[in-house]
């Protein structure tokens, strides 16, 4: 009978062979959800032996990992700005690069000393953006808008999760279809990926739905659509998080369109990653 240290040290080491980063971190996270316990508790715990009550259930979840599966998948939930939400399929897995998106929007407004009173979140996923704004600023108008109703759904769950149902209005809609009326804030992290790339990307992102990643030839064809349209709804600052290479044709696609004020910020390996600006 194998001891928690055991199981992780063993698996860690299989992981390892199996082209899985963090590896150790990944067992640890399994395990303690098998176990229903929190990771650090695992600690107190390496001494501990497993039968296969509990060893049954982490094989498979150790060989979906091995096998490319997102850990969030596996798990069931992302962290997200401190915040534990709903993840599976319907909808992308929740990376750092957007955690910062929110970080640096929430900074703008509070270096203006001001609170946006109407804000949108387009292609909201799971509605991590979305959710995370509207617990900033308890008193907008929140809504958020996807193509996908599965996305729609989980994003939903996730409001339940938090409390939020009633705060936030989601609507399916492709790009601004079907948004009416105007908004201080428009937050988006859309579909940015060359198609071309895509079957390159991680096994681990080719898990996400593929709407949520092909931003057509060149990774342009969604805010190509996306930048003029929201001229008719846009009244304050645009936030945008983009591919690292994308920065000039969204500048001057943003240019071209009359925007005001725009900035390329980078990410925090340095890559620029986010575009703001301003209309109206």
């Amino acid at each position: 009978m194998k001891t928690v240290l055991e199981v992780i040290q063993a698996t860690t080491a299989y992981f390892q062979k199996s082209g899985v980063e963090s590896a150790r971190l990944n067992i640890e996270h399994l395990l303690a959800h098998v176990l229903g316990k929190r990771r650090m508790e695992l600690y107190l715990e390496f001494d501990r032996p497993l039968g296969d009550q509990e060893l049954n259930p982490l094989r498979d979840l150790v060989k979906k990992r091995a096998q490319g599966e997102p850990l969030q998948h596996l798990l069931g939930t992302a962290e997200f700005c401190g915040r534990t939400f709903g993840c599976d399929r319907r909808a992308l897995v929740p990376r750092p690069e957007t955690e910062q998106l929110c970080e640096l929007v929430v900074a703008e407004f509070k270096k203006r000393s001001v609170s946006p009173r109407r804000i949108l979140d387009v292609g909201t996923g799971s509605g991590v953006i979305a959710l995370t704004l509207a617990m900033t600023w308890p008193d907008a108008a929140m809504e958020a808008v996807d193509v996908s109703p599965e996305a729609l759904t989980l994003a939903r769950e996730n409001a339940a999760r938090l409390g939020l149902a009633d705060r936030i209005r989601l609507v399916e809609s492709d790009l601004f279809a079907a948004v009416e009326g105007e908004f201080d804030l428009v937050v988006a992290n859309l579909p940015y990926i060359d198609q071309g790339v895509i079957p390159t990307v991680t096994r681990e992102v080719q898990r996400d739905p593929r709407t949520a990643l092909d931003g057509g030839e060149g990774g342009m064809r969604v805010f190509e659509r996306f930048i003029p349209a929201a001229t008719q709804h846009l009244r304050g600052m645009l936030a945008l998080e983009i591919g690292h290479d994308q920065s000039d044709p969204v500048r001057a696609l943003l240019a071209a369109h009359n925007y005001q004020d725009i900035r390329v910020v980078s990410d925090y390996q340095g890559r620029n990653r986010f575009v703001f600006a301003f209309y109206g």
